[in-house]
């Protein structure tokens, strides 16, 4: 149009890092370099899709009323030859006929039901520990423990998603509840990574959910110490790495038993550290409540044999959740480099994996079972993801584009066989990383 300033995709990559930072939205040009650090969703989403055009994630995660904010970031240039493939219009399309629909606001009871069953079973497993002396109830409440934590992440999760309480107000105080004070584990800390895990879906130096060396490696591609685009530093493979690597199909689960104590650490490591948190003051405070209640209810048992059980049982029930996650996307595909922003739906659909279950299992998985449709439409209510499953289904049949559906046992055994598969290729000896004594002594000798 006579008048419009143009520029190619090509320059607009060069705007690409922080201090210099320009995206473009349906064409339009925005420059967001000093807005990066006040942006909800965290800096991790922008720097991942800096310098190319992200119209269909800034849909997939911002109600329409963010439109209005865009036009004081706009630079007045415009991209030149802008183009739509067919299948982000079928999202977009898609996308608009929920709003239409409000499918976005029809939330149900859900987190109501949810919340209700935490407190429930917060006060059977105070009661049981407090009034019962039989090492069997102890044990049945460490049980309970473990299924209130992981319902509570869910309620954490949700809210961290889209507001689910009747103000913002009121959903700033169910995730610091649900996640820091009641499961220990920080709401910060989760904005931060799982943000950035949705944007780069599976990509091995962008999504921290894939970042495990030395205990996992999901691919042979993490061998050769990539550096991690998320946390900034080498992801190292060393001898003690592929040591690791080499038992993980036989390590996964016991790990997952104790994955807990992992995601404590990446708590305090956040809290402690000199980077930039949201509501820094108010996520210590609510970690401290757990760190107060947790330690003085198991202290109330009365040896320290059922303590360590009570403490160990609990971590493992938790287990299942962790679990959960890692099927999720462990053995759909991966890539390595910059997650694209003009392939979005292509990219969730080859990094994900649904379970496919009963509709009365749906409160034991949260909703995420269905992963791909909540990549697409993060902000969509749980208790809408089983009904625009088959609408998902059909459009990924359209654009012959994968729709993996999986029930939990044959999950379990097609992550198994990735980590199983990634195993063999760490153990030849044939790759140049370093070795120790013990890597010898074991591989050599069986």
């Amino acid at each position: 149009m006579e008048g419009q300033k143009y520029i190619t995709a090509e320059e607009l990559k060069e705007h690409n890092k922080a201090g210099d930072l320009w995206i473009s939205i349906q064409g339009k040009v925005y420059n967001i370099s000093d807005w990066v650090k006040d942006h909800p969703g965290g800096d991790a989403p922008l720097l991942s899709l800096a310098g190319q055009d992200v119209t269909d994630a800034f849909i997939a995660y911002h109600p329409g009323t963010a439109w209005k904010y865009l036009d004081k970031f706009f630079t007045g240039y415009y991209i030149k030859d802008f183009k739509v493939s067919e299948i982000s219009r079928d999202f977009r399309r898609l996308a608009n006929e929920f709003t239409k629909l409000g499918l976005f606001e029809k939330k149900g009871h859900g987190i109501l039901y949810s919340l209700t069953c935490v407190a429930i079973m917060l006060f059977m497993v105070v009661y049981g520990v407090l009034k019962s002396e039989s090492v069997l109830v102890h044990l049945g409440c460490a049980v309970l423990l473990g299924f209130l934590w992981i319902q509570s992440a869910y309620v954490g999760h949700d809210s961290g998603h889209y507001q689910v309480m009747i103000s913002p107000g009121c959903n700033k105080f169910a995730q610091i509840l649900a996640g820091n004070c009641l499961t220990g584990i920080s709401i910060a800390w989760w904005k931060w990574t799982h943000n950035a895990h949705h944007i780069a879906c599976n990509s091995l130096d962008y999504d921290p959910d894939l970042q495990h060396i030395p205990v996992f490696a999901v691919s042979s591609q993490l061998f050769h110490s990539i550096t991690s685009c998320f946390y900034g530093r080498k992801l190292k493979f060393d001898a003690f790495s592929r040591f690791m690597v080499s038992y993980q199909h036989l390590t996964f689960y016991p790990v997952m038993c104790v994955a807990r104590v992992n995601l404590f650490v990446q708590t305090l490591l956040l809290l402690v550290s000199k980077r930039p948190i949201p509501n820094r003051a108010l996520n210590i405070m609510g970690t401290l409540v757990f760190w107060t209640w947790f330690p003085l209810l198991v202290s109330c048992l009365p040896n320290w044999p059922e303590r360590v059980m009570f403490v160990l049982v609990s971590f493992a029930v938790t287990s299942v959740q962790h679990i959960q996650f890692c099927l999720n996307h462990f053995s759909a595909d991966v890539y390595l480099g910059h997650p694209g922003g003009n392939d979005w739906f292509e990219k969730q659909t080859s990094g994900t994996l649904d379970i496919s279950c009963s509709p009365w299992m749906d409160w034991f998985y949260g909703g995420l079972q269905f992963q791909l449709e909540h990549h697409l439409f993060p902000r969509m209510p749980r208790c809408q993801l089983r009904k625009i499953s088959p609408i998902v289904r059909d459009l990924c049949k359209k654009h012959n584009l994968p729709y993996r559906s999986l029930s939990f046992w044959d999950a379990n055994v097609s992550t198994i066989r990735t980590l199983r598969t990634a195993a063999l290729q760490a153990r030849d000896l044939t790759n140049p990383v370093p070795k120790n004594l013990v890597w010898e002594a074991v591989n050599t000798h069986g």
